[in-house]
């Protein structure tokens, strides 16, 4: 059912008819819930950034928030991450995310966050507390929230869409016609729009281009860097466990790889069975498959890292936006 409503969604053609009704349901209820939300909102002691999306699945939402972290420290911030942990089971109270933390418990972005970037991170359902939680620590001092753009409950000062360019928003219509948790005019309502892969465009609010690029493997065993080109011209197990896999596929093919292709569930909780393929061939996996499969890994398994790209002009847009945040909250607090 999942993959016949993904393929009706992205279809050039109109939502199916028997499920506007539910659309025009959920999209009733959850206007009434951003409503209450956005009433009871509460304003942190540090600037707060939300990136998220529209759409169910991948969009490339996590490689732009590591570019951002990146992009905050570079400007002298200490940034923290904060995120529902979808994929884990955190528990009612927040946890604070490390290095060593079972993804099984905290979710496999936060883990991979916390692994990749050695950026503070916390997890629970309820943002505001995991936020501080992180504020007082007193290692923070801006806030990222990760598909934070439906938890109304944190006030932001930015907001971020990602955008897979690829797609869009598919049909347009609201969940389960279609794959919008809100409906397009969101959009109007954000700083600026993330394009994945670019292409896509929207006349609602300022756009910029992201590209993910894949150019090296890391071995699951030791950490050993191969350049992916090494792998070009071989047949190779590829796995991914992520919103849209088609893309982590495309791209190996687009780097010169034969994948034996192997999509799972998003947030997949693997077991050494899934991956038993005992052909000799290498397995090939994204970052956030990657951290879930630790464990168990076997030698010639590696991980895929995808690095987010900006252009120049893009990349000092985005910086523009942080710095008036910056002295937005400066001024307003002092």
């Amino acid at each position: 059912m999942r993959n016949w409503l993904e393929r009706r969604w992205y279809a050039q053609t109109p939502p199916p008819r028997f499920l506007r009704p539910l659309a025009a349901l959920y999209g009733a209820v959850a206007q009434g819930v951003a409503a209450r939300r956005k009433r009871q909102a509460v304003r942190l002691p540090a600037p707060v950034i939300v990136v998220g999306n529209l759409a169910l699945g991948g969009t490339g939402k996590t490689p732009f928030v590591m570019w951002l972290v990146e992009t905050l420290r570079a400007r002298g911030r200490k940034p923290g991450v904060v995120s529902r942990g979808y994929g884990g089971r955190p528990g009612r109270d927040p946890l604070r995310v490390t290095q060593h933390t079972d993804p099984a418990r905290c979710g496999d972005e936060p883990a991979l966050l916390a692994r990749r970037l050695g950026v503070p991170v916390a997890v629970a359902p309820d943002r505001v507390a995991a936020a501080r939680l992180l504020l007082d620590s007193g290692a923070v001092d801006v806030i990222v929230a990760d598909d934070g753009l439906q938890h109304y409950r944190l006030a932001r000062d930015l907001e971020i869409c990602v955008v897979d360019g690829a797609r869009g928003l598919g049909n347009g219509a609201l969940l389960p016609a279609g794959p919008l948790r809100e409906p397009p005019a969101r959009l109007s309502e954000v700083n600026f729009v993330v394009v994945n892969g670019g292409g896509w465009r929207t006349a609602l609010a300022p756009c910029v281009d992201l590209h993910l690029r894949l150019n090296e493997a890391v071995s699951l065993r030791d950490g050993e860097r191969r350049p992916l080109a090494r792998f070009a011209g071989r047949r190779v197990h590829a796995v991914a466990g992520i919103g849209h896999p088609p893309r982590f596929f495309a791209a190996l093919r687009a780097a010169g790889l034969q994948p034996i292709e192997h999509p799972f569930a998003d947030h997949h909780r693997y077991a050494a069975a899934d991956l038993a393929y005992d052909d000799g061939l290498p397995v090939l996996m994204t970052e956030k498959d990657a951290v879930k499969c630790l464990a168990f890994a076997r030698p010639d398994w590696w991980c895929v890292p995808a690095r987010a790209e900006l252009s120049a002009g893009d990349a000092a847009a985005v910086r523009q936006w942080l710095d008036r945040v910056f002295d937005a909250f400066d001024a307003a607090h002092g």
